[in-house]
């Protein structure tokens, strides 16, 4: 199928970019998801505002002890290690496993967290590495927790007429240890269970258990989960409602491979 008919904008300033979505422009960026979705037509919208063209949509500064990164950012080049240090290294080896490269040279970190599929790999990924989500409206910047940013299947904490601008993500020492395990039945698939866990000394363990059809489920404190992988990832998808019994055994499965890694 084709897209039905809409019109192209692409905004000059930020300014622009939120008054057109307030407006009711659908913003695109990579269209990695929103493409297909047009072409279904399960999106039809009457404009869509690219935003590729944005000031600092794309690209990674560093400001004192956090990374910022645009929402424009490439998977690829992620990938190819444009984030430095530690935290470097946990996102490329991320951002390879996401679907081709073709989709990574073209997909971004922004898209991928607006359009909040909840089997997204920054959906999960992001909140365990203690990220915000810089969001921009009509009132300026505001920042928002990445464990609370996606509130829902494709749905968001972002407000009416805002758009992504950016996610910052503090820096890592490199004792820092990282596990992180997806389910997927073929290379490229979206993952039907995914975790992962950051392990800094001298602060609380944090896991991220996603791709279960909901929002990430966030766990503040794995000191638990790393003492009793097999006991204690039981204990958590039990309290994840609706699992069928195949989908509650790959979810134990990802937190006990997620802890091994930490521990590898």
């Amino acid at each position: 199928m084709k897209p039905s008919r809409f019109s192209y904008k692409r905004p000059a300033s930020w300014d622009d970019a939120v008054k057109l979505v307030l407006a009711g422009a659908r913003p695109g960026a990579g269209t990695q998801s929103l493409g297909p979705m047009l072409n279904l037509r399960l999106a039809r919208p009457d404009t869509i505002a690219d935003l590729r063209h944005l000031p600092d949509y794309a690209g990674v500064s560093v400001r004192g002890d956090t990374v910022r990164i645009g929402a424009g950012t490439t998977h690829a080049a992620l990938e190819d290690g444009v984030v430095p240090g530690r935290l470097g290294q946990i996102m490329a080896s991320v951002a390879r496993r996401i679907a081709y490269r073709p989709v990574r040279t073209r997909g971004t970190i922004g898209g991928s967290l607006a359009h909040a599929d909840p089997a997204a790999d920054w959906v999960a990924v992001l909140p365990a590495l203690g990220g915000v989500a810089v969001a921009f409206g009509a009132a300026g910047e505001r920042r928002l927790p990445l464990a609370n940013f996606v509130t829902g299947i494709f749905e968001t904490a972002l407000a009416p007429g805002e758009v992504l601008r950016a996610v910052e993500v503090p820096m890592l020492r490199d004792a820092a240890r990282w596990g992180h395990w997806k389910f997927c039945r073929k290379i490229g698939e979206f993952s039907k269970a995914t975790a992962c866990l950051l392990d800094v000394p001298g602060a609380r363990p944090r896991a991220v258990l996603a791709a279960l059809d909901g929002p990430p489920m966030v766990i503040d404190d794995a000191a638990a989960l790393l003492a009793d992988p097999t006991g204690e990832a039981r204990r958590i998808v039990a309290g994840c409602p609706g699992l069928s019994p195949w989908r509650q055994a790959i979810a134990e499965a990802a937190l006990r491979h997620a802890v091994q890694g930490a521990r590898a």
